[in-house]
Order: C-alpha cells, then structure tokens, then sequence
C-alpha cells in the first residue's frame, strides 16, 4: 500500500501489517500531525537477522537515533548488515529505520520514497515534536 506522509508517498508492504489498511493510514496521518509517537500495529518480523534488526529499531525511542554500531554491537553483528536490514524494511515508518544513523550522524540511506530527505523530514519532525527547542532540533553531529 502507498500511504502519503510528509510530502511523499512511502510504500508500506500491508501483507506484514495484521490491521486493514485504512486503519495504517489513520495511524500514519496521526503520527504526521504529531498525535501519535508509536504506532498500535501488530507487524510480521522477517526472520533471522533482519527481524531481530527490526525488532531492535522498534525498541529507539521517538525523536532519538541509534548508530548502524549501536544496533549491531546490541546484535553482535556488523555494522553493514545492520545497513542492509534497514535497507530491506518493508514498513518504514512503522518500524522507524529513519531512526538509523552514521557512527558521524551521517544519514546514508533511507530505503523509503525520496530517500535521505524523508529521513531528514522524519527525524527533523520528531525532534521538534519531542520538546526539543528549536535551536537543538537540527540534523548535526550530535545525532
């Protein structure tokens, strides 16, 4: 299902999603208008490392990031198969792989439509909305 979300249309695999689909896009509208931080959606995990790499990105909490180290070191893995599960995400969004960053703060990729600036506008968005002031709800090396 395509659901569209901050300026652009993000492609949710709704076979993974137990909830119909008017209710994925309920939530997803609520979480654009910054009255939801997570979501009441029952999602089929991949298996092996891309499900525990899943699971471990629904753990972040809403307006923080983790590094692609972060989750690996958690998951006693590398890095880059860190990267390549968050490329490989079926419901972004949903399961938060814009909350992945570069050990520098560095964004990298992001697997859903229009790439790095969704990631920018998802992140940029929840750190506003976290209660951060303005001045440090910026993209920095601090991410």
């Amino acid at each position: 299902m395509n659901v569209d979300a901050f300026g652009s249309t993000v492609t949710i695999d709704d076979a993974l999603v137990a909830e119909p689909a008017d209710d994925v896009r309920k939530q997803v509208r609520e979480y654009e208008r910054g009255d939801r931080r997570t979501f009441d959606l029952e999602v089929d995990l991949a298996d092996g490392l891309a499900g525990e790499v899943m699971a471990t990105m629904l753990e972040i909490p809403y307006g923080e990031t983790r590094t692609y180290g972060d989750l690996a070191d958690e998951l006693e893995t590398a890095p880059v198969a860190v990267g390549r599960a968050c490329a490989q995400n079926p419901v972004p969004v949903i399961v938060p792989c814009h909350r992945v960053v570069g050990s520098d703060g560095g964004l990298r990729g992001y697997s859903a439509a229009d790439g790095v600036a969704t990631k920018r506008r998802l992140l940029e968005f929840e750190a506003r909305n976290r209660g951060a002031r303005p001045a440090q709800a910026r993209l920095t090396g601090e991410w």
